[in-house]
């Protein structure tokens, strides 16, 4: 119950600030831009957008989110509660997936994507990625100019790989990057099966990582719970 309430104070948060709103916005002029494309591009197109947005959205806002919590002492309500750290996370990857999953369906249907529970499914896995790598930044910051800061250099290990791998660099062991598994899942491909177990590792290491730096935080902020 604990869980459910932090999940629906996340989601009432993110719609309160505008969080639906925006990708509302977003998600139709992706739709617009995929539409007007070439029907032998859209396929692409789509899981370029949608991994780079609607999938990341986590690695974009976190920080924003994070700071809110801060100044307002939100955070620090949430320290000294029961709440414990993979509540927390677990909240926070949940509640921006759903709007992660709601865009990203919605881009893959404009472009006649053919394996949408793929398609979903990669959505969610990267949007939960995404997620605890903002987090794990995002924790560890005092503004929004040392999050953008750090969050560069990240994006760019991050999404470089992938989209080069979607436009036609086809070595397999690009695979073991965890972007490059999540693109090809929205993409519909098959590739990523063989490497599904790469990106569990990857999720299950930063998903501790998170959790470690988390549990810090909550201690930093006068809790003492794990």
């Amino acid at each position: 119950m604990r869980l459910i309430n932090l999940i629906y104070g996340d989601c009432r948060f993110q719609f309160k600030y505008g969080f639906y709103f925006i990708y509302s916005i977003f998600t139709i002029m992706y739709v617009t831009i995929v539409l007007f494309l070439p029907l032998e591009w859209r396929e692409k197109a789509a899981a370029v957008l949608i991994f780079s947005d609607p999938s990341a959205m986590g690695l974009f806002f976190m920080g924003a989110i994070v700071l809110f919590e801060k100044s307002e002492r939100v955070l620090s309500t949430i320290a000294v509660s029961p709440v414990r750290a993979d509540e927390y996370i677990i909240s926070k990857v949940v509640s921006l997936g759903i709007i992660s999953a709601i865009s990203g369906a919605s881009i893959a249907l404009s472009a006649d994507a053919q394996n949408m529970l793929i398609v979903i499914t990669g959505v969610i896995a990267g949007s939960a990625l995404f997620t605890l790598i903002g987090l794990i930044v995002a924790v560890n910051i005092n503004s929004l100019n040392q999050f953008v800061t750090a969050a560069v250099p990240i994006e760019i290990i991050i999404f470089t790989p992938p989209i080069l791998y979607l436009f036609g660099y086809d070595n397999k062991f690009m695979l073991l990057h965890p972007g490059c598994v999540i693109i090809s899942m929205i993409s519909g491909s098959s590739d990523y099966i063989l490497f599904l177990p790469i990106f569990i590792i990857w999720f299950l290491f930063l998903y501790k990582m998170a959790r470690i730096n988390v549990i810090k935080m909550f201690q930093n902020l006068g809790g003492i719970k794990l």
